[in-house]
């Protein structure tokens, strides 16, 4: 089909699978991070239920090694609001390539006119209807 377009719907076209690879990538790294965030709020309760006094470990690569309580919550907590933050990030990430996703998909559908609405770039995986849910 593309082979029918004009060179400059063949670019936009291009374009837009371009966002909605980006746009998978985007929803996977937030996936991957909001499951992280979740082990570490997980293991903050945890510990919260763990004595102040008991001998702990923390995995350093291959190793474990001994850490104090307040080690332990304090890396666990930054590293909680680092990953808040990460999330929310590619959210924001996320909105924007959804909007030029859109736009983009407007301004084909424009240039292609009557040529029967647009190429079907439908976007799954680009955050439309049910996107990151």
């Amino acid at each position: 089909m593309q082979g029918n377009l004009p060179p400059e719907a063949q670019e936009k076209l291009e374009e837009l699978q371009d966002l909605q690879e980006k746009a998978q990538q985007v929803a996977a790294q937030k996936q991957q991070a909001e499951t992280q965030l979740q082990e570490s709020e997980t293991a903050l309760e945890e510990l919260e239920d763990i004595d102040k006094d008991s001998t702990m470990y923390r995995s350093v690569g291959e190793l474990l090694v001994q850490t104090s309580y307040d080690d332990a919550e304090e890396d666990l907590e930054e590293k909680v609001d680092s990953l808040e933050l990460r999330v929310e990030t590619l959210e924001k990430q996320e909105e924007r390539v959804q909007e030029q996703f859109e736009e983009l998909q407007t301004e084909l559908q424009n240039m292609l006119g009557g040529m029967g609405g647009g190429p079907g770039t439908g976007g799954p995986g680009a955050g439309g209807p049910g996107a990151g849910d």
